[in-house]
């Protein structure tokens, strides 16, 4: 974790275990694990000898003491008495070296003593146990006092020699620094600074000074705070050890005179400032001393929280590795004994390594990937900076440090060499479990080797390396980082003899010495491999070259752990259980490593561990009916490889390749197991358009799924109880998605039409009116959330639990939810009707941009929009005709399904209610909308509506007849609405069959005339194409504001009129007719303007978006990141780049009106020379260096 910069250099050494030559242990637990320990085992101490003392009292017999200790021994825990056990003989080991050789053999006395008092069980016979806190605190300010001085003490060399006339020998002063220290000044006048005037004198006059001091009998003093506090403190603590002594005779005497002898000895450590300063001096140099006092810190003053790793993600590796090693975990075999495996991680054209460019890129709003990044791992960013001992940050962009730089990032991103770095450790856990076992060192390589294989299969690299792609370069320098590393890839070589194409299936590697890329094996294959889905034939390329037993697949986008490649003897032993049916399977948990980024990304993360932990936890160990959902499974490959393989790439049908594997299994005959002991890293979409779709990817591939071969036998070979556990983990997620969907509207529907047509009453009795059961009834919802909540539970207590599901609720996860409902189900159900499964490429880039208007609408307009904006027009129809009592107790769940479908892709958008962005995003919506009919749907709204409603074409008559349900549901709706007495036509009035039937003509006339504008465009000169279609627009809007105005019936004759329009565009747009597409688009120009007025008011109002920022970043605000910096950075840095090309415009202009004064000049002499002259004055040489600048 050091080298990965997660923990700092302090951090590191509270998580390492300790080793001091000498001693008897050999290793000593981490400070990590014992602070606090030491506080609590002498709490225990301290209320048995209470206790005993008020039970048996002090003169007890020397048995029962003996017993009392035993026991107390025996009831304490194993943690708390190995604290003990360290600061007994480290505080021993540090306070013998503290007081010296002057002290050594009455601390000797000491020390076997109560040695031997613990040998024989006789400490509380002849000890005061109860006061021995007196003696811990005194130790542990000593430890305090030293630990924050130590590193700041500085040792002088001698500067001076004098005659003490009392001992008759000459001494050597050593002068001290640290904190609170001076040099040593004398009490004589006119010597007060004897160090700095002895350093320039001649030997001569530094004899006469020194015989001028012995005459006169000076004895220097030695100014030394910290020598002072550690002998003030010292001399307590051998008080309180003199106190704890029961009896004064026998041993007790021995101790109190030894104790009496080293706080009054003269020369000793409490008498003689310069032996004290030397003995302090003394640690300073010492590497072994300042590590055993920074050990005592951790013991006897470091609290748990201050030793804890500051970063969330060590923090929760190294809780689920301390909770998993409880699990039950199969017996590890020996490493010759492991079962071999290969980890085969497909590749496409994904990131492998962040370039400078990938780094320094703005977004519109001047914010850089690297800032962003900066703030969102600002502890492992200080910590990068402290392991490459740099003092300024910039100093990392040079060449030197660049790379480490590119590599920091990179690990924190969903990168290739994220995943290449993270699936060797098991590489170097295979090391280190070779060191243990005392393997041969010339044989651990061929050990390594023959387990373990990481084979990257990347079918584009040669195209790569033709076209001098840098991601080649990249994949080149991860082969050299990592000697055992292969990559395989697809050559297509040209026969030029017979104008052929070969194709070939070569395995790479790096040459021994890292500097060249050398071949393996070439096979060469029957043709072109690439036929069906590209990630499936990518899986399919390299496994050929996988010399393992057993198979992992790995995506590109995932991480490996350490501490968790540990425990892979124990997950390969899965496969060897005794049964009648194989393990062919085994599964594990993944940790999605991006859920820290925003709101988003912690509901997918939330959503991925309620299905691959809770949901395969239930579908292994309960409903027995698991597959296989991706990576990172393992396969037993001979299985697999005889019976097919472990992907099937047909195009379409196979989208979801990862599942067939699964069905493979079932029709097999195989088992699958899931574990929950190991895990490792996966990244997810963390946009809501990549969410987006992911999530149609998926529904899509489960609609293909339902029409595949493989399903059908399973559903035909099934039993009944495994068949509804096969619905429940497979096809049954998505079909439920489409239920919901559509009960939503028929419910809603089914509400409306018995309000407007006044059957809200049964005989004689109304509606019963259950609001309030149903408020209810919606709570039951919440119940969905306790697998979850338990979970959470579990891995972080109850209040985080509590306090993160809060969070979900309060941020907007129940609309996101809804929304991917609707998500799964449009893309579920067009899929069935008319196919076109498509791979969707992603992107798994941070999102720190805002998404535009027009964007979002183009995304999500057809199946979101559309649905929520007729969902909420006709609860408004519902509120206003309905006769039935308790409206939004019956419909609030309806109103929040409308919104929940519309309002999403803006709430979780980068800065959507700021009102600069509100205005760009409206300008380039018309812009969008009023777009030529050339291009791509990024250009014209026309040319998008083309590519939304292409597949209609495909459909067949059987499979139209489902989509009329709803159209003709609108006509019937919006005749009722505009005369809702049509049953009884006598009783409408002739007032009202007149300008209804006026109504009719004059829409009757306009759609004529648009229809003729549109038949004959290319004919008409342009004017009147525009002012045609504007005349007809316009007067349909006067005229609908004209009828509104004179009387409020016109409103049910306009919307009923919208009803019925809508049914004719859909009905003429499923037959094929696309004359009425225009009213599609006066439908998306109003839709689109009724959005802009909400966003437009929340602009306005300011709060919305603090709340939405936020409510968006709420995750990484949890761990320091502070949003508005990073975005204040941003404007700064885009106002800095308007500022610089402002500068540059001022330097062009400048620079052209100084070319042109030199061209005046030209025309105006004619003299060579001068002209020469002219042209080295007036820059001729930078025109001609820079012609862009002169256009």
């Amino acid at each position: 974790m050091r080298l990965g910069d997660i923990i700092s250099n302090q951090e590191r050494d509270f998580l390492k275990f300790h080793s001091f030559q000498g001693f008897s242990k050999p290793v000593y637990l981490p400070i990590f694990q014992t602070a606090g320990t030491f506080e609590n085992a002498i709490a225990v101490v301290i209320d048995h000898a209470t206790l005993f003392n008020y039970n048996h009292g002090y003169r007890s017999s020397t048995s029962v003491k003996r017993e009392q200790y035993n026991k107390l021994v025996s009831t304490m825990d194993s943690s708390l008495a190995e604290s003990i056990g360290e600061v007994w003989e480290l505080g021993v080991w540090f306070l013998r070296k503290l007081l010296g050789n002057l002290h050594q053999s009455d601390f000797l006395i000491v020390e076997t003593t109560f040695n031997r008092w613990n040998f024989t069980g006789e400490v509380m016979v002849h000890s005061r146990l109860e006061v021995i806190n007196h003696i811990v605190d005194n130790l542990k300010e000593i430890i305090v006092i030293l630990h924050a001085a130590l590193p700041k003490r500085i040792t002088r060399s001698v500067v001076t020699y004098f005659e003490n006339r009392r001992t008759n020998r000459p001494e050597r002063k050593k002068v001290s620094g640290g904190i609170g220290m001076k040099r040593s000044s004398s009490s004589s006048k006119g010597l007060s600074d004897l160090d700095k005037n002895n350093g320039h004198l001649s030997p001569r006059r530094l004899k006469m000074k020194e015989d001028f001091m012995a005459k006169k009998e000076v004895k220097p003093i030695y100014i030394d705070n910290t020598r002072d506090q550690i002998r003030k403190k010292l001399g307590l603590l051998l008080l309180g050890i003199k106190a704890l002594v029961r009896t004064p005779v026998g041993d007790g005497a021995d101790i109190a005179e030894s104790i009496d002898s080293i706080l009054s000895f003269e020369k000793g450590f409490l008498k003689d400032d310069l032996y004290a300063s030397d003995s302090l001096d003394n640690f300073v140099d010492d590497e072994t001393s300042i590590s055993i006092v920074s050990k005592l810190y951790g013991l006897l003053a470091a609290q748990f929280d201050d030793v804890e790793p500051a970063s969330p993600e060590a923090r929760r590796r190294l809780t689920f590795f301390a909770t998993s090693i409880f699990m039950d975990l199969p017996s590890p075999p020996p490493l010759d004994k492991l079962l071999s495996w290969s980890c085969n991680v497909p590749y496409y054209n994904e990131d492998v390594l962040y370039s400078r460019k990938d780094l320094e890129s703005r977004n519109e709003d001047g914010l850089s990937t690297i800032i962003y990044m900066k703030a969102l791992y600002r502890n492992d960013w200080n910590n990068l900076i402290e392991r490459l001992g740099l003092e300024d940050e910039q100093q990392i962009w040079s060449r030197k440090y660049f790379h480490e730089l590119r590599m920091w990032a990179s690990f924190r991103a969903q990168t290739l060499a994220r995943t290449v770095e993270g699936m060797m450790y098991y590489e170097a856990a295979l090391r280190l479990l070779c060191r243990i076992e005392n393997v041969e060192s010339e044989k651990v390589d061929d050990l390594v080797k023959s387990k373990f294989q990481l084979l990257l299969s990347c079918q584009v690299y040669d195209r790569m390396k033709r076209v001098q792609d840098p991601k080649a370069e990249d994949i080149d320098r991860l082969l050299k980082r990592f000697p055992n590393l292969r990559v395989a890839y697809i050559d297509k070589v040209n026969v030029y003899r017979d104008e052929a194409i070969e194709y070939y299936s070569v395995l790479i590697k790096s040459s021994e010495s890292r500097e060249r890329i050398e071949e393996v094996y070439r096979i060469k294959l029957p043709g072109n491999p690439i036929f069906g889905e590209g990630k499936p034939e990518n899986q399919n390329l390299s496994l050929m070259f996988t010399r393992g037993e057993k198979v992992q697949t790995i995506d590109m986008n995932q991480d490996g752990y350490f501490e968790e490649a540990l425990k892979i003897r124990s997950l390969l032993q899965e496969f060897e259980e005794n049964s009648d049916i194989p393990t062919t399977i085994v599964g594990f948990r993944e940790h999605i490593f991006t859920g820290s980024v925003s709101s988003l990304a912690n509901y997918m993360a939330l959503q991925e561990k309620s299905f691959v932990t809770i949901g395969h936890r239930v579908l292994d160990r309960v409903l027995r009916a698991r597959l296989h959902y991706g990576h990172p499974d393992l396969f037993d490959k001979i299985f697999f490889m005889t019976r097919g393989g472990i992907s099937k790439a047909s195009k379409g049908i196979n989208l979801s390749e990862d599942i067939f594997a699964g069905y493979k299994n079932i029709l097999r005959g195989g088992k699958v197991k899931f574990r929950e002991y190991i895990q490792v890293g996966k990244g997810r979409d963390v946009g809501m358009r990549q969410i987006y779709k992911f999530e149609a990817k998926l529904a899509q591939g489960a609609a293909e799924q339902s029409l595949s071969r493989d399903l059908n036998r399973i559903g035909t070979r099934l039993d009944f109880f495994r068949l509804l556990s096969f619905y429940f983990g497979g096809l049954g997620y998505y079909i439920s998605s489409f239920l919901t969907t559509t009960t939503i509207t028929f419910v809603v529907y089914f509400l409306l039409f018995l309000a407007i047509f006044d059957l809200e009453v049964i005989g004689e009795r109304k509606i019963v009116e259950v609001g309030k059961f149903q408020m209810l009834l919606a709570g039951m919802g919440i119940v969905n959330t306790l697998p979850m909540l338990s979970t959470l539970m579990v891995e972080k207590g109850l209040r985080k639990a509590l306090f993160q599901i809060f969070k979900v609720f309060v941020t907007g996860g129940p609309i996101y939810f809804m929304f991917h409902i609707q998500t799964r189900s449009y893309y579920f159900y067009q899929t069935l009707l008319a196919g076109g499964a498509q791979y969707r490429a992603t992107g798994r880039g941070f999102v720190i941009h805002h998404s535009c208007f027009d964007n979002l609408y183009r995304f999500f307009a057809v199946s979101h929009f559309y649905m929520g904006f007729e969902l909420l027009l006709a609860l408004v129809l519902l509120s206003c005709t309905t006769q039935a009592g308790q409206v939004w107790g019956r419909t609030w769940s309806l109103w929040l399904a409308g919104f929940s479908f519309i309002l999403p892709p803006f709430w979780f958008n980068p800065l959507a209610f700021y009102w600069g962005k509100v205005f760009q995003d409206y300008k380039k919506w018309i812009k969008w909308m009023g777009g030529t009919s050339i291009g791509s749907s990024k250009n014209s709204w026309e040319i998008w509506w083309r590519e939304e409603n292409c597949y209609f074409q495909r459909l067949t008559v059987w499979r139209k007849l489902p989509l009329l349900v709803k159209p003709i549901a609108h006509f019937v709706i919006g005749v009722q609405i505009a005369m809702p007495n049509i049953i009884k036509i006598e009783s409408l009035g002739e007032e009202y069959l007149f300008n209804m039937a006026l109504l009719c003509l004059c829409a009757l006339i306009l759609i004529i005339g648009y229809f003729i504008i549109d038949r004959f465009e290319a004919k008409l000169p342009p004017w009147v194409r525009r002012s045609g279609k504007l005349v007809i627009f316009g007067v349909l809007i006067v005229y609908s504001i004209m009828l509104v105005v004179k009387e409020y019936k016109y409103i049910r004759m306009i919307v009923g009129m919208y009803y019925i329009m809508a049914a004719l565009s859909k009905m003429s747009l499923l037959f094929g007719y696309t004359a009425l597409r225009r009213f599609y688009f006066y439908h998306d120009f109003i839709l689109g303007n009724v959005i802009f007025m909400v966003l437009f008011v929340a602009a306005a109002l300011q709060i919305p978006k603090s709340i939405q920022t936020w409510m968006l970043f709420n995750n990484a605000l949890d761990q320091g990141v502070v949003i508005d910096d990073v975005l204040k950075y941003a404007r700064m840095a885009q106002e800095q780049n308007a500022d610089e090309s402002r500068d540059k415009k001022e330097e062009l202009k400048n620079l052209i009106q100084k070319q042109d004064s030199m061209l005046k000049k030209l025309t105006s002499y004619s003299e060579n020379v001068k002209i020469e002259t002219d042209l080295e004055d007036y820059g001729y040489e930078s025109m001609v260096e820079t012609p862009s600048m002169m256009r």
